[in-house]
C-alpha cells in the first residue's frame, strides 16, 4: 500500500508517538521537520482515504481517525485563488445537516504545506467542525499535492487576499455557521491578517499559535538583524538547492537579499511593516475579533517583547499563553502526533486551550474560557523532573501565573550597577554606582555565551524538562565581559523586561554590535540562561564614549535563594549578523551621570 503520492506508507508506532513528544516538530539543527512527524500525518491521511487500514495505528490515533470517518468526509483538493494560482487544500466535510462552523487553517512555512499537522484537523473535525487546511502560495516541493502554485510574498497582500477567497471556499462548500482560523508560525500571521482585512468581515475568531505582532521588529531590532532566521526561512520553502529565488516574488525576493546584505534597511522596514498584524490593529479591535496568542520566552523567529506589545494593544476579547521553550514547541505534539496520551503532564495543554478558545467562540462551549485569565504566564523552569537515560523527564509542570495583562507582571525594579576592575577578573553588580573603570574585549567571535545551541531543539529540550546547561567559569574573557552579583539571599522574582544601559568606546570602524545575556549561576557553577537580546550602535567614532541602553527579551523567571545573577555582554550570536571591525577591541566603561546599570524587573 502507498501513500496519496505513490510512497510507501510509513509505519507508525507508539514510538513514533514518543519520538514526537520528546522531539516535537523539529529534528536536526535549524528548520527541519521531524520524520516521525511525517510518518504520522502520511499514514493518517491514508488512513483516511483507504489506502492503508486504520487498524495498523496506534489505539489512539486509530480512535481518532475511526471517529472523524463515522462522521465526515474527506478531500484533498486545488482551488484557484488567481489565475494560473491554484493552492492545495485538504477538507473535512461534517455529515451534518444543521450549519456547523468551519476552522480554517493556513499552514505554517515547511516544505510539506498542510500535510504535518493532520492531527491538528481530525482533533478539530473530531470537536465538530468542519476543517479547511491550505498551502499558502509558492510554498511546497514541485509536483507534490501538498504543494501550492504562485510565490511566496511572506503574508503579504496576496496571502490576505487568498485567506479570504479560501471562506469563500468553505462558505460553498460547507455553509458554516461560523468561520475561525488557527494558525502555526506562518499561519497564525496570516490568520491575523485575514481577519484584519477579509472585506466581508467573516472571521468570528483567531487562533494565534507561535506568532507574531510585527514582522519588521522579528527581524530587525536595537539595529540588529536577525539573520539566522531569515536564513533558515528561505532554505525551508521546499525549493531545490539553488533554485530558492524562484520561490518568491521578485518584491520579497529583493527585499530578503537587502535584508541579508545589510542594504535598504528603510525599505526592510517598510515591507515587514505591511506585513505586520500590529499595523491594522484598529481595524482588528474596530471588528472585535476575539483573539488567542501563544509565545515562547525564547523564541528564536518572534521574540517575545514584539508579540506582547501588540497583544498589549488589543481591545478584543483575547488571551496571551507564554510557554517554556523555543518556535513550535509548546504546541508541536499536540499538533502533529500526540492526541490523548500524556508522556508528560502539561504536554497537550498548549494545543487543549488552543481547541477551547475556538469551542468558546465558535460552537458557544467550554464556557471556562470566559474565566481564564487576560495572560497566563509560565514561570521558566519551575517544573519538577526525574532523570531518563536521554535527559531528564517532567513529573510536574511548570507554574503558571494569571495575570490581568503583562504590564501588572512587573510590580517593581531593582538596579544593578556595573563596576570595573583594574585587573582581568569579572566585574560586579552592585547597588552603588561606579564610574572611572573600563574593560576592554575583542570583537567578532562567537563565544559559549549563546543564547542556545541550536535553533528550535534547544527549546525543544527546555520545553520537555532539559534546560541547556552553561559553564560561566569557561566563557572566553577575552572575548566577552562578566559581572555577577553576590549570591543573593532570598532570591528574585524576576517578571517582565530587563534594560541595559552602558557606555562604550570602539577603536576601530564606526558600528558594533552588543550582545547582552542574563544567566542565573547555581552554588555548583552551573547556570541557565534567564533572556537576552542584541544591539547595534552605529555612527560612531574610533576613540570617542557614547552611552547606549537597550531593553532585553521579557521574561517570568525565579531566580532560586543563594543564586547568583550573571551578566555577559560580548559581541557575537550565531542568530544575529555581526556588526564591527572583526578582532578590533571594544571597551565598556561608565559614565558619570549616566552609570552603567541593570534594571532588572521585579514581580
Amino acid at each position: 500500500m502507498t501513500t496519496h503520492d505513490g510512497e510507501p506508507i510509513p509505519s507508525v508506532t507508539d514510538a513514533t508517538l514518543a519520538d514526537i513528544a520528546a522531539n516535537g516538530i523539529w529534528r536536526g539543527a535549524g528548520l527541519d521537520i521531524n520524520p516521525a512527524v511525517l510518518a504520522v500525518a502520511q499514514a493518517l491521511l491514508a488512513a483516511l482515504q483507504g489506502t492503508a487500514a486504520a487498524s495498523e495505528l496506534p489505539e489512539e490515533l486509530r480512535e481518532l481517525v475511526g471517529g472523524v470517518r463515522g462522521r465526515a468526509a474527506t478531500a484533498v483538493r486545488r482551488v484557484s485563488v488567481a489565475e494560473g494560482t491554484d493552492l492545495s487544500v485538504f477538507e473535512i466535510r461534517q455529515n451534518s445537516a444543521e450549519p456547523r462552523p468551519v476552522v480554517i487553517v493556513p499552514a505554517g512555512w515547511n516544505p510539506y504545506g498542510w500535510l504535518p499537522f493532520m492531527v491538528g484537523y481530525l482533533s478539530l473535525a473530531a470537536r465538530g467542525y468542519h476543517v479547511l487546511a491550505y498551502t499558502p502560495r509558492g510554498m511546497g516541493q514541485p509536483g507534490k499535492f501538498y504543494s501550492s502554485d504562485g510565490f511566496i510574498g511572506v503574508a503579504g497582500p496576496d496571502d490576505w487576499s487568498d485567506g479570504s477567497k479560501m471562506i469563500d471556499h468553505a462558505q460553498e462548500q460547507f455553509a458554516p455557521g461560523k468561520i475561525g482560523f488557527m494558525g502555526l508560525s506562518y499561519g497564525s500571521g496570516i490568520s491575523q491578517l485575514v481577519a484584519a482585512h477579509d472585506p466581508g468581515d467573516r472571521v468570528a475568531t483567531v487562533a494565534a499559535l507561535s506568532t507574531w505582532g510585527n514582522l519588521a521588529t522579528s527581524l530587525y531590532d536595537h539595529g540588529t538583524r536577525h539573520e539566522k532566521a531569515a536564513e533558515l526561512l528561505i532554505g525551508f520553502t521546499g525549493a531545490e538547492e539553488g533554485q530558492e529565488a524562484e520561490k518568491f516574488d521578485e518584491e520579497t525576493w529583493r527585499i530578503l537579499q537587502d535584508f541579508l546584505a545589510g542594504r535598504n534597511m528603510d525599505d526592510v522596514v517598510a515591507w515587514g511593516t505591511v506585513r505586520s498584524p500590529e499595523t491594522y490593529l484598529d481595524a482588528t479591535n474596530a471588528r472585535g475579533v476575539p483573539t488567542f496568542y501563544s509565545n515562547t520566552w525564547h523564541e528564536s523567529l518572534f521574540p517575545a517583547r514584539e508579540a506582547i506589545d501588540v497583544f498589549e494593544r488589543l481591545t478584543v476579547p483575547k488571551h496571551l499563553s507564554l510557554w517554556i521553550g523555543d518556535h513550535g514547541a509548546p504546541e508541536g505534539a499536540g499538533i502533529t502526533g500526540v492526541v490523548t496520551g500524556i508522556p508528560f503532564p502539561g504536554l497537550l495543554a498548549p494545543m487543549f486551550e488552543a481547541y477551547a478558545w475556538l469551542d468558546h467562540h465558535l460552537l458557544g462551549e467550554a464556557p471556562e474560557v470566559a474565566d481564564w485569565p487576560v495572560v497566563s504566564s509560565q514561570v521558566m523552569f519551575t517544573y519538577e523532573t526525574v532523570p531518563t537515560p536521554i535527559g531528564r523527564r517532567i513529573t510536574v509542570p511548570a507554574r503558571r501565573e494569571p495575570l490581568p495583562s503583562w504590564a501588572s507582571a512587573t510590580t517593581a525594579t531593582e538596579a544593578w550597577y556595573l563596576s570595573g576592575t583594574d585587573t582581568d577578573t569579572d566585574g560586579t553588580l552592585s547597588d552603588k554606582p561606579a564610574t572611572e573603570w573600563s574593560r576592554p574585549f575583542t570583537v567578532g567571535h562567537e563565544t559559549t555565551a549563546t543564547a542556545m545551541d541550536d535553533i528550535m531543539k534547544t527549546g525543544q529540550k527546555e520545553w520537555s524538562g532539559t534546560p541547556k546547561p552553561y559553564d560561566p567559569a569557561g566563557f572566553e574573557r577575552d572575548r566577552l565581559l562578566v559581572w555577577s552579583t553576590p549570591e543573593l539571599s532570598g532570591g528574585r522574582r524576576i517578571r517582565g523586561t530587563a534594560t541595559l544601559r552602558l557606555t562604550v568606546r570602539v577603536e576601530a570602524g564606526d558600528a558594533a554590535t552588543l550582545v547582552a545575556y542574563l544567566f542565573d549561576a547555581a552554588p555548583d557553577g552551573t547556570a541557565r540562561i534567564v533572556t537576552h537580546e542584541p544591539f547595534t550602535a552605529t555612527d560612531l567614532t574610533p576613540g570617542t564614549e557614547r552611552t547606549v541602553h537597550w531593553a532585553l527579551q521579557p521574561t517570568a523567571y525565579d531566580l532560586a535563594d543563594g543564586h547568583r545573577l550573571v551578566l555577559v555582554v560580548n559581541s557575537r550570536d550565531q542568530l544575529y549578523a555581526f556588526t564591527g571591525q572583526q578582532d578590533s577591541r571594544i571597551t565598556v566603561t561608565s559614565t558619570s551621570g549616566e552609570e552603567a546599570v541593570l534594571q532588572l524587573p521585579l514581580g
